[in-house]
C-alpha cells in the first residue's frame, strides 16, 4: 500500500469515530422499538450508505461506550434461534446527546464544505 492509500485509510478511520456514534444514536432514536445489534448494522447498512463499512463488530464496543455514558440502555432477552440477545434504546440524555451532535456535525460539515468550495477532487 502507497503512502497516499496509508494516509486516506488513517484519515476515513479517524472520521469514522464519531460519525459511527451519531450514527447509532440516530437509528435508535428513529427506531419504535429497542433494537439488537445485528438489525441496528442491518438499518445502518440500508440508510447509511457505508458507515460501518462492513465491519459490524465495530458496532458493539460504540454500543457498550454509549451505554456506559447514559446514552443508551439495554437488556437482555432470550432467542428462540439461539443465544440471549441484548436489545438497546436511546435514553432522555441520549436524544439531547443526539440533538447537540447533529448541530455540531452540521455546522463542521458546513464550514468543511465551504473550505472545500472550488476544489477540484
Amino acid at each position: 500500500m502507497g503512502e497516499i492509500e496509508a494516509q486516506l485509510k488513517k484519515f476515513q478511520k479517524e472520521l469514522s469515530a464519531g460519525t459511527v456514534s451519531l450514527a447509532l444514536l440516530a437509528v435508535l432514536a428513529q427506531a419504535p422499538e429497542p433494537l439488537y445489534g445485528y438489525l441496528i448494522a442491518k438499518r445502518l447498512e440500508q440508510v447509511g450508505e457505508g458507515v460501518l463499512s462492513g465491519k459490524q463488530s465495530a458496532l458493539y464496543p460504540v454500543l457498550r461506550n454509549l451505554e456506559g455514558a447514559g446514552l443508551l440502555e439495554s437488556h437482555v432477552e432470550p432467542s428462540v434461534s439461539g443465544p440471549p440477545r441484548r436489545y438497546y434504546h436511546i435514553t432522555g440524555e441520549g436524544r439531547e446527546a443526539l440533538g447537540q451532535w447533529t448541530a455540531a456535525w452540521r455546522a463542521t460539515r458546513d464550514s468543511v464544505d465551504s473550505v472545500l468550495e472550488g476544489v477540484s477532487a
